[in-house]
């Protein structure tokens, strides 16, 4: 499913207009991008979370030059499903 769908189908639903739902969309996802660049993360009960994950330094290896590279610290973006949304996807999942 793409955004395009999940506009259509939330449009369906609450017979608001295609565009006011996609400006609610993207500015949702604007304040998700926005709280993790400064650190925050965003909570959702009963739905999961977005927070950052810290990435150890490494040596990575360039295998085309035969080289080790250094890869610093870094974090990255992770959504976290809460219990109750993982169990009942994992629920309805088993069937396919």
């Amino acid at each position: 499913m793409i955004k395009t769908d999940v506009v259509s189908k939330i449009s369906k639903k609450t017979g608001l207009e295609k565009k006011e739902i996609k400006e609610v969309i993207e500015n949702f996802f604007s304040i998700v991008k926005e709280s993790l660049i400064k650190g925050d993360a965003v909570y959702f009960r009963g739905f999961g979370s977005f927070t950052l994950k810290k990435r150890a330094k490494k040596i990575g290896r360039n295998i085309t030059k035969n080289t080790s590279i250094v890869v610093p610290e870094h974090y990255i973006p992770y959504f976290k499903p809460s219990k109750s949304f993982a169990s009942v996807v994992k629920a309805k999942v088993k069937g396919l």
